[in-house]
């Protein structure tokens, strides 16, 4: 896989130096916001892909902040993104995480809005969200909210840049937040195998920072070494938050006049300190750095080998972009491919290549393969076929064709690109302003003008054993190392590379499997859209109902783009029917995705993708993406599916690689385990990971081989085809799956009978029940509590909604943020089988029964507020949860997804958000309270209660320098809830035996009159 630069836009953490702008000057209706901007350029001047209906303004301020505004009159979400150039890596030597604390404590009030949830209760009450981050140069900020209330969240939002009050009573207890953040992180092989790259830099770089922070860099060794962290804070942010460094993206309905007119009020006063755009000249890996090789000791069961090779900055080179060009061979999947020589020797079983963002000034190129047992004995052998390619790449030369080819692929991905969510494009949009002239703000990423071999010869110098460094990460090095890193605790051992091994793979020459890739034939020709239906349907209509096939369709009307979606559920009762079948089910989709990679690589990058995956009833496969060759796409699939022989050397890999990911559960956050746990204790039948692992070792290449005539014998097929196609094409399409199964593996249909689904436990009134689990990996425990509240429907759906609404900004705010029992702290719904209830999780290193007794504490406070609310305030929570729920799917993708959703659970309620928010426009405070008063109250008739523990048996000694478990002392928001006596679940299966079942969700339409209009 091609490690793409581009892929996450809010980590492009670098810029262009001296950026010149020609701008188009466009007079500004109102004189006073006109007085405050410096440059502005106009929606014709900034590059934009042809389908884009959005109209854009870039700004530039007197006191040098960019601004972008973004009108679109159909947005149903208005969004806000402030980036500052500012981040860990400037965090002051002495106070790690300095910059993540500022992030932290600039949500928790400011002058203006001295209140510590203002901001956060504006957004709740007005359908909003909101988030943020830190990397190592920037730190971003960003919301949504209702289109109406885009003012007042700029107001509240704009204040963070202007006077935060970094309370110290908030500045105490948010020390902790960060903390128990970072808790969570130290089991977490991806942060600490993160971590050690930066402690193994250069000390004297500011790249070698730990940028999280935690209770001991933020005030225990603070106090010591003299500093008073608020008094750090405000100078962090009085020094660096310059306007003159800041990018803010506002989206909004508004026309692009009366954006200009709302923002520039809000942000023109902000202060322009003249900071410098933070630039790295030196490399954090220098000669002493480079030439090692670093054994590492995971957490999970797992076997990585990461190549890293030292590279300049190649932002500069954007239009090149030969990061890009050598990334998209060296981590080629087709034929001739480096990962298919890996592959057929056994040693990997992935692999990602690519350019990789370090920060202005300096970049990394990478190498990472997942290591088979056998791939771990061969190390020098990888590397030495990395070095093979290399050399070929270096021999080939840059090829035009293969430039082009990437340059064409990104012109088409960005002229048919989706339409992105506002908080994520504003988020990423806002980070980028600094970086590129801002005509070409949106077009950057896809840009590939300019063909410049000579680049491609300096990259490629650059990648060679003298400039690299190597980690080996597995469980095999256990007490193998010396080394423990300061922040994570990670053990490792770091030797230098033997000269003669520098050596020999400078000098390994070629190998003969090793070869440029083909022309890709995949790529699309025709972008031409369908002729539109005569009859139009607003929602998906059946097309097909026999015993064998059922199909739904849905012809685009609102994207306009050559894209569809066809998927197809192929139900068997075989592959749940116990843990051997479920494992056989799983592992036939991961040998066959295998032996079709080549095939389908080629497919990928031409926005062409398919996906098979075993369910609970079946399996699913789909194909998306340009639906200029999808049938093509899709017939080769089911071809090689009914044909498919399994390769013995490839089935022992692929099932030792399932087994270790069915181990490394146990080292799976508390706060999953505790999800995990729910469902298996409310499940009808849930097979767990236990089971499965246990019955593993039962699968065999003869038994896999027999299962599967006996899985394609019998089935059901229902599809759901949507896009850019016509009624007949997908007939056609999903009478191909029928044929191929019929005529190839002579599928039946299966009986009525064998088409059942899992249903939920009924828990019964009055009832509380605790399950307790332990994790012997993190030191935080966890828990969910569910309250069960009955069957989907209008009435109850909106009900539970509104109530979750209406608790979720107090519940975090109380909590989270006020009693700081956890980093982690969710309310929301559960919905499983047709039935649904609240949930509360939180993951806390204080016991679960105390947090237990801390959330019922908040719900019976709710009581109160329900009582005292007014019902103005009632009706802002009926318009904010009216917004979310009315909010559009902006990709084609996320619109297939919400109707095959409606299919698999078999409710078709197409049009569910029309329907049910027209229910709860009609809903009173009285039927929330009665709701409350039912299900959630303390002493609630209908209450049905499961507390879900998971206890930390982890050891508690030190994890990393300032792993600390005490506490702030916070005011409780409540008296403490004495809890009644819980009925303890020793047994989940005698549990279940002796529990009702709730009957199946009804389809909302009647599908015996849709089968008669066929």
């Amino acid at each position: 896989m091609v490690l793409f630069r581009f892929g996450r836009l809010n980590h492009i953490l670098s810029g262009i130096k001296n950026i010149q702008i020609n701008p188009f000057s466009k007079r500004v209706s109102s004189a006073m916001s006109a007085a405050h901007i410096k440059r502005t350029l106009d929606d014709k001047t900034i590059v934009k892909s042809a389908g884009d209906d959005r109209l854009y303004r870039a700004l530039e301020l007197n006191n040098g902040m960019r601004i972008l505004l973004i009108s679109d009159k159909q947005t149903d979400k208005s969004s806000a993104a402030m980036d500052v150039y500012v981040g860990h890596m400037k965090d002051p030597k002495d106070i790690p995480g300095l910059a993540h604390f500022c992030e932290h404590m600039l949500f928790l009030g400011t002058k203006k809005y001295p209140e510590e949830n203002e901001y956060t209760k504006y957004l709740n009450e007005h359908a909003g969200s909101s988030n943020a981050f830190t990397s190592n140069e920037h730190t971003n900020y960003y919301f949504d909210i209702a289109p109406e209330h885009l003012s007042g969240a700029l107001d509240r939002f704009s204040q963070f840049f202007h006077e935060p009050l970094f309370t110290p009573s908030a500045t105490e207890r948010e020390i902790n937040a960060v903390n128990s953040e970072n808790d969570k992180n130290l089991q977490n092989d991806s942060w600490r195998l993160h971590q050690l790259e930066k402690s193994l830099a250069k000390p004297t770089h500011d790249f070698h920072k730990f940028g999280t922070g935690n209770k001991y860099t933020l005030e225990t060794r603070s106090k010591e070494l003299g500093y008073d962290v608020r008094d750090e804070l405000l100078k962090f942010h009085d020094k660096l938050y310059s306007s003159n460094i800041m990018g803010l993206t506002v989206l909004g309905k508004e026309s692009l006049e009366e954006l200009t007119e709302m923002v520039v009020p809000h942000f023109h006063g902000v202060e322009n300190k003249k900071v410098t755009i933070p630039h790295w000249e030196e490399h954090p890996f220098g000669p002493t750095q480079l030439q090692n090789m670093c054994y590492v000791t995971p957490v999970k069961d797992i076997r990585n080998l990461s190549v890293s090779w030292s590279i300049p900055d190649l932002q500069p080179y954007y239009k090149t972009n030969p990061g890009h060009y050598l990334g998209h061979l060296i981590g080629h999947e087709g034929k001739g491919s480096l990962l298919s020589e890996l592959k057929l020797r056994g040693w990997v079983n992935t692999l990602v290549g690519g350019q990789q963002q370090g920060a202005n000034g300096f970049m990394f190129f990478i190498v990472n393969v997942d290591l088979t047992a056998d791939g771990l004995e061969h190390v020098d052998d990888i590397i030495t076929l990395i070095y093979q390619y290399l050399h070929m790449l270096k021999k080939e030369g840059p090829q035009e064709w293969i430039f082009k080819e990437c340059a064409d692929l990104s012109a088409m991905h960005f002229r048919f690109k989706d339409k992105e969510r506002p908080r994520g494009y504003t988020s990423a949009l806002s980070g980028i302003l600094h970086d590129v002239p801002l005509e070409e703000c949106l077009s950057f990423h896809y840009m590939m003008t300019e063909y410049k071999p000579e680049l491609v010869d300096m990259l490629l110098e650059k990648l060679i054993p003298t400039n690299m460094r190597i980690s080996v990460i597995a469980k095999k090095y256990a007490g193998q190392t010396d080394k423990k890193e300061e922040w994570y605790g990670t053990e490792y051992k770091l030797e230098p590379i033997p000269q003669e091994k520098l050596k020999m793979w400078e000098t390994c020459g070629f190998h003969e499997n090793l070869s440029l890739p083909a022309v890709n034939e995949f790529i699309p020709t025709n972008f031409d859209l369908v002729a539109r239906e005569t009859e139009q349907n607003c929602v998906p209509a059946m097309l097909k109902d026999t015993a064998m096939t059922r199909l739904w369709f849905k012809q685009d009307d609102k994207f306009h783009l050559p894209k569809a979606y066809a998927s197809f559920e192929l139900t068997s009762p075989l592959v749940y029917i116990d843990p051997l079948h479920t494992n056989m089910s799983v592992l036939f989709v991961q040998l066959f995705q295998d032996s079709l990679n080549e095939y389908a690589y080629d497919a990928e990058l031409a926005g062409l993708k398919y996906s098979l995956s075993s369910t609970t009833y079946g399996i699913s496969l789909s194909v998306k993406g340009y639906n200029d060759k999808l049938d093509v796409l899709l017939r080769k699939i089911l071809e090689k599916m009914v044909s498919f022989k399994i390769d013995p050397k490839r089935f022992e890999i692929l099932k030792e690689l399932y087994g270790r990911g069915l181990k490394n559960f146990v080292a799976e956050q508390p706060h999953q385990h505790a999800v995990y746990f729910t469902s298996v204790v409310m499940s009808e039948l849930l097979w767990t990971q236990v089971e499965l692992l246990n019955s593993l070792e039962e699968v065999t290449l003869e038994k896999l081989t027999s299962f599967l005539p006996q899985l394609f014998s019998k089935m059901h097929i229902e599809g759901l085809v949507y896009g850019n196609v016509t009624k007949q094409k997908s007939i056609e399409m999903t009478d191909l799956v029928e044929h191929i199964l019929r005529e190839h593996v002579s599928t039946k249909e299966l009986l009525t009978s064998q088409r059942r689904r899992l249903r939920e436990i009924q828990l019964p009134d009055g009832c509380y029940y605790v399950y307790q689990e332990t994790n012997k990996v993190h030191k935080s425990s966890s828990i969910e509590i569910y309250y069960q509240c009955g069957q989907q429907a209008t009435h109850t759906n909106m009900l539970l909604e509104l109530f979750v609404q209406i608790i979720s900004e107090p519940c975090f705010n109380i909590l989270r943020t006020k009693e700081q029992l956890g980093y982690i702290v969710f309310s929301g719904i559960r919905r499983q089988s047709g039935v649904q209830g609240l949930r509360v999780i939180v993951q806390s290193d204080r016991t679960p029964e105390y947090v237990e007794g801390r959330i019922e504490a908040f719900l019976h406070s709710m009581e109160e507020t329900f009582n005292e609310m007014s019902e103005t305030e009632f009706q802002k929570h009926i318009s904010a949860l009216s917004t979310k729920r009315l909010e559009k799917p902006k990709k084609m993708s996320a619109q297939a997804s919400r109707y095959w959703s409606e299919i698999v659970s078999e409710q078709y309620n197409f049009d569910r958000d029309n329907v049910e928010v027209a229910y709860l426009k009609g809903v009173t405070k009285d039927d929330l309270i009665r709701f409350y008063k039912d299900y959630i109250a303390y002493n609630a008739p209908k209450r049905h209660k499961l507390s879900v523990h998971i206890l930390s048996a982890a050891p508690k000694e030190e994890n990393g320098a300032g792993d600390q478990v005490e506490t702030v002392n916070v005011e409780l928001q409540g008296p403490d809830i004495q809890l009644p006596k819980p009925i303890i679940v020793e047994d989940v299966n005698a549990f279940k035996r002796d529990m009702a079942l709730y009957p199946l969700a009804k389809p909302f339409i009647d599908l015996q009159t849709a089968r008669s209009k066929l």
